[in-house]
C-alpha cells in the first residue's frame, strides 16, 4: 500500500498548508458529526431509561461506553485508519470506491454497480434527514431560554432551512471561510463544559472499559438493540470522512479527527453522563444543560451556525454524488453551474436544490421535533457503511492486490458492526425510519430505470446505426453528395458507428460539410483527468476525423474549451465557422416493449426533463442544429 501513501502526498502537494487545511476540514468534513451530541446521548439515554423509568449509573455508564467504542472502531480505525487509503486518485465516496472497484476487476461488474447505486440512493436519505434533525434540534434549545418560543420552534427551524436553501445559488466559497473557524469554537465549547462536568462525577471515565458496553447490550435483549440504534446518532457524519477526502487530502482530515473533533465529542458525552447522574431531570435536554443559564442563548446561536455548517456538508456532498452519478451514467444529465472560478467542485445543481429542501421541509413539519426524526436516522447511514465496507473488501483484493484471508479479515470486523447497527436502525422502521427508506427506494427505481433504458436506446443505437466505415466507402463512390463549406461535428456515443445525425443529415440534405468531425465523450473511471490526456484525434481521411475527449467522473465536460486544445495536434479549429450536429430523440413506448409500462414512462419523463447536450456539454446555441428522430423502447 505504499504506492497509494505516494499518490496521497501527490494529490496534496499543490494544496494550502496542513493546517489551514486541517482547520477548513474541522468545518465541513466534521460538522454533521459534530452536531450529532445535540441529541445522540439524549435519544440513547431515553431508549434505555424506558426500562425504568429513571437514570440509573449502569446504563450511563453502558451508554457511554457503547458511545466510545462506536467513535474508536468506526470513525477512527475504520475510516480514519483504513479507508482513507483506499482513495481513487485523491476523491473518496461511494461512487469513487465503485468506480475504483470497477477499474480494479478489469470489467463491468453488475453486482459492484448494483451495490454502488443503494450506497448512492441511500445518501439521499441521509441528505434530506441531517439538515432537518440538525436545525430542529439546535432550534429547541430556545426553549430553554424562555419557554413562550415553544410554539414558534417549528417556524424558525423551517425559516433558516428555506433560506439556507435559497442562497445555494450563490456558492459556498465565501461563507465556506467561515466553517473551520466557527466549527473549531463548537468544538471547544462543547469540550470545555464537558469537561467541567466531567470532573463533577470522574466516574464517567470508566466507560472507556468496553466491557461495559458489552454487559448493556447482552443483559437487556431487545431494549439493548433499540439503544444501540441511537447510540448509532453519534457517528452520523462518518462518511464524511472518506466522501471529502478529494477536497482536503487525507492526513488534515486525520490531523483534524485526532486532535480536535475526537477529543471534544469524547469530553462532551463524558460530561453528559456525569449531567445526568448528578441531575437525573436533565435527560430532558442534557446537551444544552451542561451551560450555565447566562450562556444558554449564545450556545443556541453557535448551535445553529454549526447545524447550518453541518447541513450544507451535506448539501454541497448531494450535489457532487449527482455529478458523479450523470458522468457514470447513472442518472440523467442535469444543468450544472459552477459558483467559483478558482475551485471546480463548488457547484449547484438548481434540480436537486429544490427537491432536496421540498424534503427536507417535508421532514420538518412531519415530525415537528428532533426526537421523533431521530426514529427515522441512522438506517440510511448504517446501509452506506455496509455497502463502503463490502466495497473496500473488493478494493483491497483485487487493487491493492492482499491476500484473500487479509482482504475480507481486514474489513469484516466492521461489516460485522455495521451490519449489527444496521440491525439496530431496522427495529426502528415503523417509528419513521421508512422515511429514508423510501427516499432510498425512489432514487434506485430512478436509477436502475435510467440506466435500463439507456442500455435499451444504446442498443437500437447499435442496430440501427451503419460501420462508419461502411459508410465512408459508399460516399467515396455516391456522385451526388453535396458539399458545404465549414465544419460539422457530430456527437456519438460509438466512434465506430455512423451517427443518426449524420444519417438523417444525408438522407434529407444529400450533402456533408467540407470537414466532419465524429466526436465521442468518454468517461473514465477516475476523477479528473490530466489535460495532456483530454483529447484524442485520428483522421480517417481528408474530410473526416474521429475526436475523442475524455473526462473524469468529477468533471464538467466543456467542448469548446476542449476543441481548442486540437490547435496543438495540428486541426485549427474555429467554433465560428463549425456546426454542431445533435440528434433529439422522440421516445416512445412499442406495443411490443419489454420493459412495464410504468418504468418506460418514467425513462420517457427523466430523458425529456435531462438537460439538453448542447447545455450539458456548454456548446454555443448559436452553433447547434438539433435533428428529430423517433425511437420505440
Amino acid at each position: 500500500m505504499a504506492s497509494l501513501d505516494t499518490h496521497a502526498e501527490d494529490t496534496t502537494a499543490h494544496r494550502p498548508g496542513l493546517l489551514p487545511l486541517s482547520l477548513a476540514a474541522i468545518g465541513v468534513v466534521y460538522g454533521d458529526i459534530g452536531t450529532s451530541p445535540l441529541y445522540a446521548f439524549r435519544e440513547a439515554m431515553l431508549a434505555a431509561g424506558a426500562r425504568h423509568g429513571q437514570v440509573l449509573r449502569e446504563d450511563v455508564l453502558g451508554v457511554l461506553s457503547l458511545i466510545v467504542w462506536a467513535l474508536i472502531l468506526i470513525v477512527t480505525v475504520k475510516y480514519v485508519l483504513i479507508l482513507l487509503r483506499a482513495d481513487n486518485e485523491g476523491e473518496g465516496g461511494t461512487l469513487s470506491l465503485l468506480a475504483l472497484a470497477q477499474r480494479a476487476m478489469g470489467r463491468p461488474n453488475r453486482a459492484i454497480l448494483i451495490l454502488g447505486m443503494v450506497g448512492a440512493a441511500l445518501f439521499y436519505g441521509d441528505a434530506a434527514i441531517t439538515p432537518a434533525i440538525s436545525v430542529l434540534s439546535a432550534v429547541e434549545g430556545l426553549k430553554l431560554v424562555t419557554p413562550e418560543v415553544e410554539p414558534f420552534i417549528e417556524p424558525i427551524a423551517i425559516a433558516i432551512i428555506v433560506v439556507l436553501f435559497l442562497v445555494q445559488n450563490r456558492g459556498t466559497e465565501a461563507v465556506a471561510r467561515f466553517f473551520g473557524p466557527i466549527t473549531l469554537v463548537w468544538f471547544l465549547v462543547m469540550a470545555a463544559a464537558g469537561t467541567h462536568w466531567m470532573m463533577q462525577d470522574p466516574e464517567v471515565l470508566s466507560a472507556i472499559n468496553p466491557v461495559h458496553a458489552l454487559r448493556f447490550v447482552l443483559e437487556n435483549g431487545k431494549l439493548g438493540l433499540i439503544v444501540l440504534g441511537a447510540v448509532f446518532l453519534a457517528v452520523t457524519g462518518a462518511e464524511a470522512l472518506y466522501a471529502d477526502m478529494g477536497h482536503f487530502g487525507k492526513r488534515p482530515i486525520q490531523l483534524a479527527w485526532l486532535f480536535v473533533a475526537f477529543p471534544a465529542l469524547l469530553l462532551t458525552y463524558f460530561g453528559q453522563g456525569a449531567l445526568v447522574l448528578s441531575r437525573p431531570e436533565a435527560i430532558e435536554n442534557p446537551f444544552f444543560l451542561l451551560f450555565p443559564a447566562w450562556a444558554l442563548l449564545p450556545v443556541v446561536v453557535l448551535a445553529t451556525l454549526a447545524t447550518i455548517i453541518a447541513s450544507q456538508a451535506v448539501i454541497t456532498g448531494a450535489f457532487s454524488l449527482t455529478q458523479q452519478a450523470v458522468q457514470l451514467h447513472m442518472l440523467p444529465r442535469m444543468k450544472i453551474r459552477h459558483t467559483s472560478d478558482q475551485h471546480q467542485g463548488q457547484i449547484y445543481l438548481p434540480g436537486v436544490n429544490q427537491w432536496l429542501m421540498f424534503a427536507v421541509l417535508a421532514l420538518v413539519v412531519g415530525f415537528g421535533s428532533s426526537s421523533s426524526l431521530a426514529s427515522a436516522y441512522g438506517i440510511s447511514v448504517t446501509g452506506t457503511m455496509v455497502i463502503t465496507a463490502t466495497l473496500a473488501m473488493i478494493v483491497a483484493r483485487k487493487h491493492w492486490k492482499l491476500p484473500l484471508w487479509l482482504s475480507v479479515g481486514m474489513m469484516l470486523p466492521f461489516l460485522a458492526l455495521d451490519l449489527t447497527f444496521l440491525g439496530a436502525n431496522l427495529i426502528k422502521v415503523a417509528e419513521g425510519g421508512f422515511v429514508p427508506l423510501g427516499i432510498a427506494g425512489i432514487m434506485l427505481i430512478v436509477m436502475a430505470s435510467w440506466i435500463r433504458g439507456s442500455a435499451i436506446i444504446a442498443r437500437k443505437d447499435r442496430e440501427a446505426e451503419l460501420p462508419l466505415d461502411t459508410l465512408l466507402g459508399q460516399i467515396e463512390k455516391s456522385a451526388s453528395i453535396g458539399t458545404v463549406p465549414g465544419t460539422a461535428v457530430f456527437l456519438t456515443s460509438n466512434p465506430d458507428l455512423t451517427p443518426a445525425a449524420m444519417l438523417h443529415s444525408l438522407k434529407h440534405f444529400k450533402a456533408l460539410h467540407e470537414q466532419n468531425v465524429i466526436l465521442t465523450i468518454q468517461t473514465a473511471e477516475v476523477p479528473r483527468v490530466p489535460i495532456r490526456d483530454r483529447v484524442r484525434i485520428e483522421d480517417i481521411n481528408d474530410r473526416f476525423r474521429r475526436v475523442t475527449l475524455l473526462y473524469g467522473y468529477a468533471e464538467d465536460p466543456d467542448v469548446p474549451q476542449a476543441l481548442l486544445q486540437c490547435r496543438k495536434q495540428g486541426w485549427k479549429f474555429d467554433i465560428m465557422a463549425t456546426s454542431f450536429i445533435l440528434s433529439r430523440r422522440r421516445i416512445r413506448i412499442s406495443t411490443r416493449s419489454r420493459v412495464p409500462g410504468w418504468q418506460g414512462k418514467l425513462f420517457i419523463a427523466l430523458a425529456r426533463n435531462a438537460a439538453g447536450a448542447s447545455d450539458y456539454f456548454r456548446i454555443p446555441a448559436g452553433r447547434v442544429v438539433e435533428i428529430g428522430t423517433q425511437m420505440n423502447i
